[in-house]
Formats: structure tokens, sequence, C-alpha cells
């Protein structure tokens, strides 16, 4: 009689060792998560046991705490109201990347144009296009060589009017920092993409390289198409594209100004580019010199993309 025990007391027994190690190693899934995060919809995909988006998203409010023009208690915010000199390890960390792409463009990168952008109707919207005098005075407080990070974490500004703006660089760290920490928690396969800056790491779901399209352009700033021009493979890597096609306003005289504003001269861009994606090591590199590179028009970026073989870059322009 005993001997019938033996059978369903082995069951319970493996089913107990079953569950006590699921316990402790729980299945991998992929988990595909969307949120709201410095003005705009943020992707995130990637193979876990469990949810990391709360952890994540506090990395990003960090991110918004220290970088963000719009939040009036950023560290930045405080900084260009000149209300303190004193850096965070964030934003020490952004000002040094954006000044060796500043150095790299010969200053067509440059955290410091905001002036020049809010005049042109973009960002804080101007009443009426500056003219030539307005441009010139407002090129004064412009250059990125105006402002020194001290060794002791202080920003000194060449002057007290100089305002930063780190929009052109934000998301992309934005998405860095969250794919490292989602490293940090053992996530080897991964897609963080916010705002269109995309870094991805590893297999999607399909055990292939995740596949990135770049949208078409279309000359119509009110279209929401999305077709696709081309589509990128990345497994180790970031994406991040810059565009005129859609941020740009037609004056009642017909002309067209474009968003793109060259901080050495103090006006938007003509050329014919129309967008630039560029791949690169991380996304906020990637999303600085996408916007550089729609500065400086294809020649220009072509020359530097020979400089950095560690850049790519796909840029698409009107035919003539």
């Amino acid at each position: 009689m005993k001997k019938k025990w033996h059978l369903p007391f082995l069951l319970v027994l493996i089913l107990g060792t079953w569950l006590a190690y699921q316990q402790k190693h729980p299945q991998e899934r992929y988990i595909r998560e969307e949120q709201r995060i410095f003005g705009t919809v943020m992707h995130v995909t990637y193979k876990a046991p469990s949810s990391f988006a709360d952890d994540y998203m506090d990395e990003l409010r960090r991110v918004d705490a220290s970088l963000s023009m719009f939040n009036p208690r950023s560290t930045l915010s405080r900084i260009n109201r000149g209300e303190t000199d004193s850096v965070d390890e964030m934003l020490r960390e952004v000002w040094q990347m954006a000044r060796a792409v500043s150095e790299a463009t010969d200053g067509a990168f440059d955290v410091t144009v905001a002036p020049l952008v809010n005049a042109w109707g973009f960002g804080f919207k101007s009443d009426a296009l500056p003219d030539s005098a307005r441009v010139d005075s407002l090129r004064a407080l412009v250059g990125y060589k105006g402002v020194t990070l001290t060794e002791d974490g202080r920003m000194v500004k060449a002057n007290p009017g100089i305002v930063m703006d780190f929009s052109a660089i934000a998301k992309g760290y934005g998405a860095d920092r969250v794919a490292s920490l989602l490293r940090s928690k053992g996530v080897n396969d991964y897609m963080v993409e916010i705002g269109g800056e995309v870094v991805c790491h590893g297999q999607n779901p399909k055990g292939k390289a995740w596949s990135i399209g770049i949208n078409k352009p279309v000359d119509d700033p009110e279209s929401v198409s999305q077709e696709i021009e081309k589509v990128v493979e990345l497994s180790d890597g970031a994406m991040a594209t810059s565009g005129n096609y859609r941020n740009f306003y037609v004056t009642p005289e017909g002309k067209r100004i474009m968003h793109t504003i060259d901080p050495r001269t103090g006006y938007p861009v003509q050329h014919n580019v129309l967008s630039a994606t560029v791949m690169a090591p991380t996304c906020a590199m990637a999303d600085a010199f996408a916007t550089a590179f729609m500065v400086m028009g294809r020649e220009k970026a072509q020359a530097v993309l020979r400089a950095h073989p560690e850049l790519k870059a796909e840029l698409i322009c009107t035919e003539e």
C-alpha cells in the first residue's frame, strides 16, 4: 500500500521545485511599453522577466531636472537665468558631448543658438521676422565658445545673456540613459525610441536585428504621412533623424522659413537637404550630428563623415 504514494509524492516534489525555481528565475518575455516624456512619445521594447518602467521613467525625470529649458526648476533653467553656475553630472556630460560635436562641425551644432531660433519664429514664437540689425545683435549672444566649464564644476558665460538649449541632443541622451539602465538590469535585447531617436541592442522578438524606418520627406507641414523611405537594421547602435520638411512656415510674401538656423550666420539654412539620418555609437551623438548636418548641407556633411568613420548617414535631398 505504501508504494502507491511514491508517484504522487514525487510529482508534488517536482512541481514544488519547479515553482520555487520560477519564483527565483521568472521567464523572460518581450515587453512593449509606451510613455510620454519631454513633450513627446517614447516606445520601449525589451526582453525581461518584468517591467522596468518605473526605473527608467525615474531616470528620465532626472534628465528633465537637469537639461530641460522648459522645466523652470531644472539645472539648465537656473543657469540660463543666472541663479547658479553649478552643473550636475548629467549637464556636465552632455555639455562635453555637445562641445565635441560643435568642434567637429565647425560650429554648425551650437547649444547657444536659442535666441536666434526664437527670433525666427520657432521655439518661443516671435511676432515678426528679424531684420539684419536684429540678427547681428542676437549673434553677440550665440557661440558655444562663450561658455566655459571649469574644473570645479562651474559653467561660466562670457555674456550673461547667453541662453543654452540642449533640445537637439537631450532626447538622444535620454534614450542612451534608458538603454544604460536596462543593461544594468541584465537586459541584452532592447529598442528605446524617444520622439524618433532610437538606440538598439541585441535582437527583436523575431530573433533578428531591429528594423528602424526612415520616414520619407513630405513637403507639407500639416501632413501626418508615415511613408517609409528606407529601413535600417540595427543590432548595436543608435539612429537619429533631423529634417526641415515639416517644421517650416511660409511668410505672407511667399518666402519659406525653415526651422534649422545656422548659428554661424544667424539665418535659416537654404540648401537642398530635406532630412539627415545619422547612425552612431550613442543616440546623443547621432542626435547632435543629425542637427549639424541639416545646418551644413550635403558636401560639408560628407566631409565630416569622412573624418569620422564611427558615423554613418543617410541624407535625403531634393533633386535640384
